[in-house]
């Protein structure tokens, strides 16, 4: 009895010291979550879809922490007031309590209610069909990158960025050319899975899933594929271009009559060398004879902000890098370098000159900064080309075939898998 006496108030102290301890740690990873930036935030929406989810999850939470503070609060204050004392007696035994019994049942009971009714209304809002004068963009995931066609603007297509416009409904109509992969702009709302086309009968529309929402805010939001899809799963990375209805109408030009590079100029002369060796058996460009399918369209390519789904940040050395290596840069990439071939192909043989050549051509494909169309960044402020990408990513190659209209979107066809 004398040892149990002199060790309990030191047992107590190393007790509250470790309580201490964890208090403070956990304060500390606390604080250190609420550091930024965060530009794959869902508590920043800018859309009114991602605005709704946002504040349902905000309701579910606050519920839960009333919840936590009503359980941690009444297990202290029993902690404390009916802790052990020396020489007390022992507690009175208590049977049951009905008017607490119907408290504890009632209460838990209103509080699912106060969440489940707003998550009903959120499910019905955030699944409503697309008004008539949505903007439909048939969205295409491939290992692993991704694939955008306008079936209302002739069935043009572009890679790894979507152009957006602002205070326009959108609805993304989803497939994959291969593998599940999901689709995920967090700041714009919502991840849904984007499935492999079944097999159908007759005149059975194919199967595709939906995300209906109108962004309301110009900006840049960078986005990734969430469903593991592959070994270069991790780099699968997308941006919403959220942009005025005059910029989208100017984007949409400039793809359609893409600046020709000066003549005599190395640009011109890696367009002749892109349009003369394998490259045009694989990608689109517009206004030139390369009509390939098989890897993405790179039209307007040295205007986006990463080329290869996030692997690189698009500057003519990254080009030339890309071209040269890319098993080096997104290995398992189904894209053949100039000494090694890939999925079946081989390889390019081009020589340094002729890959700076392509690399600087492929650079003057976009639309200057400041110019109505291009890219912005999250103020409206046109975007640099060469902002650094996330983490390094991997770009595949599936094998779709060009939707020109809504109809090729119920029933879309490809020229292969990877």
């Amino acid at each position: 009895m004398f040892v149990r006496e002199r060790e309990l108030p030191r047992g107590r102290g190393l007790a509250r010291k470790a309580a201490v301890a964890l208090a403070g740690l956990w304060v500390a990873l606390a604080l250190a979550g609420c550091s930024g930036p965060h530009p794959q935030s869902t508590f920043r929406p800018v859309s009114h879809y991602a605005s709704t989810l946002n504040a349902l999850f905000a309701n579910t939470f606050w519920w839960t922490m009333l919840v936590l503070a009503v359980v941690w609060g009444v297990l202290l204050i029993v902690i404390i007031r009916f802790r052990e004392r020396p020489g007390a007696e022992p507690p009175r035994h208590v049977h049951g309590n009905t008017t607490m019994e119907i408290l504890w049942t009632i209460g838990p009971a209103l509080i699912v209610a106060f969440i489940a009714v707003p998550t009903v209304r959120t499910i019905f809002q955030t699944q409503s069909a697309a008004p008539r004068d949505a903007l439909v963009v048939e969205v295409i995931g491939h290992q692993w990158w991704w694939e955008f066609r306008y079936p209302q603007y002739g069935g043009i297509a572009t890679a790894n960025e979507v152009h957006l416009i602002q205070g326009r409904p959108v609805d993304f109509v989803m497939h994959s050319a291969d593998v599940v992969h999901s689709f995920w702009l967090p700041r714009l709302g919502g991840k849904r899975d984007v499935n492999p086309q079944p097999e159908t009968v007759g005149n059975t529309a194919k199967r595709v899933n939906h995300i209906v929402l109108t962004p309301d805010s110009i900006g840049v939001y960078p986005g990734q594929c969430a469903e593991y899809c592959g070994t270069e799963h991790a780099v699968m990375r997308v941006r919403g271009v959220v942009q005025t209805a005059a910029d989208f109408n100017a984007w949409l030009q400039a793809y359609n009559t893409p600046p020709a590079p000066p003549a005599g100029s190395v640009a011109a002369q890696g367009k002749q060398v892109f349009e003369t060796h394998m490259c045009l058996a694989c990608h689109t460009i517009q206004g030139t004879s390369a009509r390939g399918v098989i890897g993405p369209n790179l039209t307007l390519v040295g205007g986006r902000q990463t080329i290869g789904a996030g692997a690189l940040p698009t500057s003519e050395a990254s080009f030339q890098r890309w071209i040269t290596h890319p098993q080096g840069v997104k290995p398992g990439v189904l894209m053949p370098g100039i000494q090694e071939g890939a999925a079946g192909m081989p390889p390019t043989g081009l020589t340094g000159a002729q890959v700076q050549q392509i690399a600087a051509y492929l650079g003057s494909l976009r639309i200057p900064a400041g110019q109505p169309g291009a890219n912005p960044v999250a103020g409206g402020t046109p975007a640099a080309a060469t902002m650094a990408p996330p983490a390094p990513a991997v770009p595949g190659a599936g094998l779709p075939a060009a939707a020109t209209s809504h109809d090729s979107m119920k029933s879309p066809t490809t020229s292969g898998k990877p």
